[in-house]
């Protein structure tokens, strides 16, 4: 929580709570900078992290806010946990900044640096 709410975190990425009086620490709005050089460049994706009570021991749920187009992302928004490493193997020493650091690096795939995006700003 500390490393997101400072700004103290991995290049391209930003995490922090929703709302401040979350005591339960569940609900995170997250950011990921497009990655250079692949049709994510210049674009800012917003996410919605929801922790549930079996977090860390199981993987939260990852849902894009604004539009993309991934190989682990479906037709909702939705990360599909199997389609994500990160996720499928999860691990509970994992945090959401790993998390977001995986999808960033999931934009330099060759099957996702060039799939056709939907205009910047669509949300879903």
């Amino acid at each position: 929580l500390e490393r997101g709410q400072k700004g103290n975190v991995s290049e391209g990425v930003s995490f922090g709570l929703e709302s401040a009086d979350d005591i339960t620490l569940s609900n995170w709005s997250c950011t990921i900078f497009g990655q250079p050089g692949t049709v994510f460049e210049n674009r800012i994706y917003s996410l919605t992290v929801f922790c549930d009570d079996n977090y860390p021991d199981a993987p939260p749920s990852v849902k894009f806010d604004t539009k993309i187009e991934m190989s682990c992302v479906n037709s909702s928004g939705m990360v599909v946990k199997n389609n994500l490493h990160i996720l499928k193997n999860w691990n509970r020493n994992y945090t959401i900044e790993t998390i977001l650091i995986a999808l960033r690096q999931e934009m330099l795939s060759s099957v996702n640096k060039r799939l056709p995006q939907p205009n910047e700003g669509e949300m879903y």
